[in-house]
Parts: C-alpha cells; sequence; structure tokens
C-alpha cells in the first residue's frame, strides 16, 4: 500500500473491506492507522468516550489469520467500528451518556452489535451519545460534548453524533446508530457523512421494552451511500424475536448503485409544505443543489404530502414511551436524569388511552395518505435540518428566524415529522455555506422502498462529490 496511515483511514468502507480480503492491506495495519488517528485527533473532536486499544489489535490480529487460513469471512472482515454508547456491548462499558450508568458493563451484545462482529468487524470502542439519547446534541455529564470536525467548537448533532463526528474524522470507516426523531439523520447532515433511517424493522432491534413500536429504528452510518448500503446488507433481515421485523434478507442493498437517474419522479419539499421554518442559508443550498436531480435524468416538482396530524402523532407517542422509560427513573434519581427527559416523560404520565387512540388513529390517516403520495414521485426531498451546526454550550436552537422554539423537540420537526410516516430516510452530503458548514440533503421514499433511497443518494454524491470534502483536522 503506497496510502499514508491517515489517506487510509479516510477510504470509502467498501474499498477498505475489498483491499483486507485481498490481503493487499491487513486488518492491524488498517486497525493501527485507526487508533493512531483517534489518540492524535479525538481530543479535539471527543468522539470516542470508550476504547479498547488491546483489544481491538488481537481482534485485528485474529481476522488476519482468518484470511491467510483461508477461512470464510464475513463482508466487513477487518473493518474497524465504534459503536453507540446506547447500543450494548458484551463485555465492555455502556453508558448510555448517564452517570447512572458509569460503570454498566453488560455480559452480552444486542442485535446490531452481534451482527456487525458477525460480518467481521473489529471493535474499537463506544462513541459518544447525549444522556439516554435524548435530544439531537451530543453532550453528557459523563463525557462532555462533541465537537464537529467540520468546525471546533460546534454540536455535531446526535444523538448518534459521536458516530458521525468519528465517520467524518477518519477515526472509523463504519458506524451505526439509531433514530426516532432524527438521530440518524441530523448529525450526518452537521458532520457530511450519509445516514439511514431504514423503514421499522428492516434493522431488527433486540432486545426492546416495545417491540411493537415503529418509532424508534437502529441502522447504518457511513462516509458513503455505497459504504452505508454494504453496512446495511448485514445489519438488515428477519428475526423472530422481532414482531415488525421485515422478511427480506440484507444481502441484496449491497448489490451496485446507479449513477443516473433517468424518468425518476422527485417532488421537492424544501419546508415541508410550510410545515417548518428553515435556516434561508440552508434553503439557499439545497435549491442549486436539488438542480442536479434534473441533470442525472429526473423531473423535479415542488410537492409535498399531507403530514397534518404527524406533530401530534410523534409527540404523542414519543412521551408515551418516554414514560414508560423514564418516569420511574427520574423519580428515584431527579438529579441525575436531565431536565428535557423529565420533561417528555412528564407529558407521556399525563396521556389517556384515548390520548394514545387518537394518536394511533392520526398515525393510520397519515400513513396512508403519505402512501397515495408515492403513487406519483419515486422520492421526496427536503432539508435534513432547519439549523447549522450551534455552539456545543447551548443545549438546543430556541429560534430560527426570528421564531421560537418552545421545547428540544421543535428544532428537529424536518426529521419529526417524517418518522410517523413510516418511509425510509437517507440523509447525504447536500453542500456547504458559503463559511464551509456541511448542509444535508434527506432523500425520502415510500415504506419498505430503502433500497430506492440509496440508489438515488448515491447517484446524487457521485455527481456532486460535496462526502469528499474533509474536515480540516
Amino acid at each position: 500500500m503506497t496510502d499514508t496511515p491517515d489517506e487510509l483511514c479516510l477510504r470509502p468502507a467498501t474499498e477498505l473491506a475489498a483491499l483486507i480480503r485481498s490481503r493487499q492491506l491487513s486488518a492491524r495495519e488498517l486497525t493501527d492507522a485507526c487508533l493512531n488517528r483517534i489518540e492524535r485527533l479525538d481530543p479535539q473532536v471527543n468522539a470516542v468516550v470508550t476504547l479498547d486499544a488491546e483489544g481491538a489489535r488481537a481482534a485485528a490480529d485474529a481476522a488476519d489469520a482468518a484470511l491467510a487460513a483461508g477461512d470464510e469471512v464475513g463482508p466487513l472482515h477487518g473493518l474497524p467500528v465504534a459503536h453507540k454508547d446506547t447500543h450494548v456491548t458484551g463485555g465492555m462499558r455502556t453508558t448510555w451518556g448517564s452517570p447512572l450508568h458509569a460503570r454498566t458493563v453488560p455480559a452480552d451484545d444486542e442485535l446490531v452489535v452481534a451482527r456487525l462482529r458477525a460480518a467481521g468487524t473489529v471493535r474499537l470502542g463506544k462513541t459518544n451519545v447525549p444522556e439516554f439519547a435524548a435530544g439531537s446534541h451530543t453532550f453528557n455529564s459523563l463525557f462532555g460534548a462533541t465537537s464537529n470536525p467540520y468546525r471546533h467548537g460546534l454540536s455535531a448533532g446526535g444523538s448518534s453524533g459521536g458516530a458521525a463526528a468519528a465517520l467524518a474524522a477518519g477515526f472509523v470507516p463504519v458506524a451505526e446508530g439509531s433514530d426516532m426523531g432524527g438521530s440518524l439523520r441530523n448529525p450526518a447532515a452537521f458532520c457530511n457523512v450519509v445516514g439511514l433511517r431504514p423503514t421499522p424493522g428492516r434493522v431488527p432491534t433486540w432486545p426492546a421494552e416495545m417491540a411493537w413500536s415503529q418509532l424508534s429504528v437502529q441502522g447504518p452510518m457511513g462516509r458513503t451511500v455505497a459504504d452505508v448500503a454494504l453496512s446495511l446488507s448485514v445489519l438488515a433481515g428477519p428475526d423472530p424475536r422481532v414482531p415488525i421485523s421485515l422478511g427480506d434478507p440484507g444481502g441484496p442493498f449491497a448489490a451496485p448503485l446507479p449513477d443516473r437517474l433517468d424518468g425518476l419522479r422527485v417532488a421537492w419539499a424544501p419546508d415541508l409544505g410550510g410545515r417548518v421554518r428553515v435556516d434561508p442559508a440552508i434553503t439557499a443550498v439545497l435549491a442549486e443543489s436539488v438542480g442536479v436531480f434534473e441533470e442525472l435524468g429526473a423531473a423535479v416538482e415542488p410537492d409535498c404530502p399531507d403530514l397534518s396530524g404527524a406533530d401530534d402523532v410523534f409527540g404523542t407517542l414519543r412521551a408515551w414511551l418516554f414514560d414508560a422509560a423514564y418516569t420511574e427513573l427520574a423519580r428515584r434519581h431527579p438529579d441525575q436524569v436531565k431536565e428535557s427527559i423529565r420533561w417528555n416523560a412528564e407529558m407521556g404520565a399525563k396521556l389517556t388511552g384515548a390520548d394514545i387512540a387518537r394518536a394511533e388513529s392520526a398515525h393510520t390517516a397519515l400513513y396512508e395518505r403519505v402512501v397515495g403520495f408515492f403513487d406519483g414521485y419515486d422520492v421526496l426531498l427536503a432539508p435534513t435540518t432547519q439549523v447549522l451546526p450551534f455552539p456545543v454550550e447551548q443545549e438546543y436552537p430556541t429560534e430560527i428566524g426570528g421564531e421560537s422554539m418552545e421545547n428540544y423537540l421543535e428544532w428537529m420537526r424536518a426529521c419529526t415529522l417524517l418518522t410517523p410516516t413510516g418511509c425510509p430516510a437517507l440523509s447525504v452530503p447536500g453542500g456547504f455555506t458559503d463559511d464551509g458548514l456541511p448542509v444535508g440533503l434527506q432523500v425520502v421514499a415510500a415504506p419498505r422502498a430503502d433500497r430506492r433511497v440509496l440508489e438515488v443518494g448515491h447517484a446524487f454524491e457521485q455527481a456532486t462529490r460535496f462526502g469528499e470534502r474533509r474536515p480540516p483536522l
């Protein structure tokens, strides 16, 4: 290999996997390069909060030995990974960003971690999260805030902010996260990487307290759409323990992605039908980028599905879940659970059975309207975020364009409005502001059309190359 260690760390995962499989690159070389980069640069970023360098080197050596012995290996064989610190890792500390779990070391991996391990990844450690993954800004009292690699001192987004920052900074080639109200999409947009919120059930979540809920999903993140597709190929697939898991195998997601979009029908919704206020700097960047779709052969029209009721559906069902998960915890440890979690749980505690029934009825009507909308379009394009990365000292944006935000969820509505639709949504690098801050473009398709958002995102990515602009670390 003629690449420097830093150049290796920034290569796409698809290329690195092929180099390792052909034995042009060893898993140990790549792991050492990633560990060295973390040691030098993570003090600026604070993305990796638990690191097991010795264990990672041993796992990399074992990966190289398996290849030398001619063993059959997985699609991600030898690739370093750092897991989101809300995802349970057997034998490695999992804190959920909470002081209540500062010393928690689970016995077993949860499913998303186990599937990445079975695919051959080398576990380096864990990535930073907001406390219990609540909110789209990554900070907590245990580890502090994660900085955006593109601008030190600004937010990396969240709740998968540590994962997005680690990818952007070249600490790992693959990562995973979860998304209820934008936690895979928002940090991807802030950090100029790719994050996929899959169709609920595409990536089964196990174990789960509320296994029938479709609000929160797990999914892949990467520096390229092809990297995300490769990771999805091992994360997706049925599991009999998960009642909403989809039956399709994951393998086909790794098939080559197209560079053209001839005949594609595209709806462009810069403010989601007037339902969200977006920073004009974001709208300006994306308005120019959307023109690329026509150059790729697509027909673009301004349009948006009827999202009426989506706010109430998301707010009600999220509060219900927070009540179940955190009300008792907050009662027992009121000083160790942050205020925004307590507020959301209190909202849930006030709900009645009639409130839940009303939300589920509206949820059904919303789903049917959105499915009907996609009879006329293949994809919907929208901003991923309504604001640009903001200072890490700020818990959340309190206004957009002079309009006050009532709570810590309001500024995420470009994502939260789409969560209850059941649609797969991909955030792909959409360009940069004049002063160099990343902007994300959200590509949304009909429920279960996960392959389509990957195809569309890839073609756009290849035409624009926005994702190749690296942070100045």
